[in-house]
């Protein structure tokens, strides 16, 4: 085999994990930046907007792996998750969890859906996606908690519409100039 090519591949494996690594550190980063709400067991956090970003950054398959990275961590008890809560692996069983499951899925779907990031609708689409796919999975979660429909969307999403809307929107401006040029270099 040629030594250039055994040299290429080992550079594309390298950067993919560099890349998932530095994806699962951005979510774990933004965990950090976390606002109680009163009423709601569930904290404000910058974690749905980085979510969004791995996975347009990083496509379907990187961006899935760099959350299920996180969650990894997270439930091997490092604090990667907000600091707010359950440690561990407890935290996918509270309130919380849902989110913390659904990551993998939306940063799959926004990947997915992205392309190459040359059309800012289907960008838009594609958070927008992933920002409902997010919430469903924190409502299966608190609906478990709490027995009632009504009783989740009150504590889990109907708090953070507004702001999930400019999450998604900030991440289509971040998303349209950068898709393109990091994907072609993974």
């Amino acid at each position: 085999m040629d030594q250039a090519l055994v040299l290429s591949g080992r550079g594309i494996v390298l950067r993919r994990a560099a890349a998932g690594t530095l994806g699962a550190a951005l979510v774990a980063a933004a965990a950090q930046v976390a606002i109680p709400l009163p009423g709601t067991p569930v904290p404000m956090t910058l974690q749905p907007l980085a979510v969004l970003l791995v996975g347009g950054l990083l496509g379907r398959w990187l961006g899935a792996s760099s959350l299920l990275l996180y969650l990894a961590l997270g439930a091997a008890g490092l604090p990667v998750f907000t600091p707010v809560g359950l440690p561990g692996v407890a935290r996918l069983f509270g309130p919380t969890g849902g989110y913390l499951l659904a990551y993998p899925v939306a940063a799959f779907a926004v990947g997915a859906l992205a392309g190459d990031g040359a059309r800012t609708p289907r960008l838009a689409l594609a958070a927008l996606i992933g920002m409902v796919l997010i919430h469903l999975g924190g409502l299966a979660q608190l609906l478990l908690i709490t027995g009632s429909v009504a009783g989740a969307l009150r504590l889990g999403t109907l708090p953070f519409l507004a702001g999930d809307l400019i999450k998604v929107a900030l991440a289509v401006l971040i998303l349209k100039p950068t898709v393109g040029p990091l994907r072609a270099r993974l």
